[in-house]
């Protein structure tokens, strides 16, 4: 949405409380010890033996990494590789201590060294990272990796509880509007876009997916929804602006809830869409449709009964729904440590299995199952680009460091979305007595350019 002083009110201290909000919160996820001990026998000595232990310490992480076609430059200016194919990208350390740091763990470490400025890649970000997926995989065909006693006690600190929920959104959600507002689409919808075609622009796109969204769950006029989750308000209101619902949106993020409400107010749809400040637990009510959109990654698996329980308790007995979310292919990967820390805390992708389990018991049955991960890819490549051109007004509004960092993110997010190391799905379910659904797919795609 394109910023006007009907819609979004002039703040003079929005540079001072948004760096207030980053620097008091980029410490805030668990963090695990820094210490890098050097493995038995192996510590490094000086001159030539440093060298000899670096660069055996540097070929033994890449095989373990499943020998990625990407060379690493040590401090000392050696190269070292262990594939014979040619290096997509080499990896310029600064220092020996990284390497080490790297070595003992190299999901969380390459993440704060690239942020930092201690690593460097020389070449595109993007094919190292798609490299280094495809490798790991290959590695690993269960493409499943236990999650250490690290993240598992991680995984206890970021519980998504209703305060650590609350935390976690601050975290990546409140940091400003006016940042996102550099790189999104002018709605703020940030999450999957859908090209109907692959010519589509992300503001088209992003239109698309709000239509698809409509279309799946079938929704008819004067019928109500409750959305978790809502964002800056997108969905919400094209819902109900174009398909005549009465919308119930939650969301816990207070920025987000406040942009949301000064929108539905500037068009004239503050009586049909009511906007809450509130957790998805607390949702009272009843619906016709229930919709999460980029919500359900924010769960976490020790709260998917209370989430089913939620869409139990507020859906009538002829009601359906969607949850659309990121995802993985198998059941209980490990996240990315440096994401959980740094961008995402609490953040947990889940598998289809697991979106299945939780709606079982409430005998919900699933009608559609989609993924989009290619959609997904595209969406990122879209606001990477437009990241990238608003790199100066970025590093103003907060530092080189955050720069580097949310650069990292959105580039090994399109790699891990092209590669599958990330999903994303689109599940349709409904209350065994729901009728009036349509036999097949053809009334959701008739005449969809025309409705955009």
């Amino acid at each position: 949405m394109v910023r006007n002083s009907s819609t979004v009110e002039v703040e003079t201290d929005r540079v001072t409380a948004r760096r207030d909000v980053w620097r008091g919160t980029k410490e805030a996820a668990p963090e695990e010890s820094r210490a890098t001990p050097s493995p038995p026998g192996l510590a490094p000595q000086a001159g030539s033996e440093t060298s000899r232990w670096d660069r055996w310490v540097a070929q033994r992480m890449l095989r373990a990494l499943g020998s990625p076609p990407v060379r690493i430059v040590l401090a000392s200016g050696e190269e070292v590789g262990v594939s014979d194919a040619a290096p997509v990208a080499r990896v310029l350390l600064r220092d020996h201590a990284t390497l080490w740091k790297l070595a003992a763990r190299p999901r969380l470490e390459f993440g704060e060294a690239y942020s930092d400025g201690r690593l460097e890649v020389e070449g595109d970000l993007a094919e190292l990272l798609t490299a280094a997926y495809r490798a790991a995989a290959a590695a690993s065909p269960l493409g499943k990796i236990r999650p250490s006693w690290r993240a598992r006690w991680a995984n206890a600190l970021q519980s998504n509880t209703l305060s650590g929920s609350k935390r976690h959104i601050h975290h990546h959600y409140d940091i400003g509007n006016d940042f996102y507002q550099l790189w999104l689409d002018k709605e703020l919808v940030y999450t999957c876009a859908y090209f109907a075609e692959p010519s589509l622009g992300l503001e088209q796109a992003q239109r698309a997916k709000m239509e698809y969204v409509c279309r799946k769950v079938w929704l008819r006029p004067g019928e109500t929804v409750f959305e978790a989750g809502c964002g800056w308000g997108a969905l919400a209101l094209y819902m109900a602006r174009h398909y005549g619902v009465a919308v119930r949106a939650f969301n816990i993020s207070r920025e987000q809830i406040a942009y949301a409400r000064r929108r539905a107010q500037a068009e004239g749809l503050a009586a049909q869409v009511e906007f809450i400040e509130d957790d998805y637990r607390n949702m009272s009510g009843q619906c016709d449709a229930f919709v999460s959109v980029g919500m359900m990654e924010h769960v976490g698996p020790n709260h998917y009964r209370e989430f089913a329980q939620t869409i139990h308790r507020v859906l009538k007995p002829r009601g359906r729904g969607l949850i659309h979310t990121i995802g993985q292919s198998c059941t209980g990967g490990a996240v990315n440590p440096w994401i959980r820390r740094r961008i995402f805390p609490g953040a947990y992708p889940p598998s289809l299995k697991q979106i299945a389990a939780m709606l079982e018991p409430w005998h919900f049955v699933v009608l559609d199952v989609e993924n989009l991960r290619y959609h997904y890819a595209e969406t990122l490549r879209h606001w990477l680009a437009r990241f990238d051109a608003a790199e100066e007004r970025v590093r103003a509004m907060f530092d080189e460091r955050f720069v580097r960092m949310w650069r990292l993110y959105l580039t090994g997010s399109m790699a891990a979305f092209r590669t599958g190391a990330l999903e994303l799905f689109q599940v349709v379910f409904a209350r065994p007595e729901a009728d009036g659904l349509p036999w097949t797919r053809a009334g959701i795609y008739r005449d969809f350019h025309g409705a955009l």
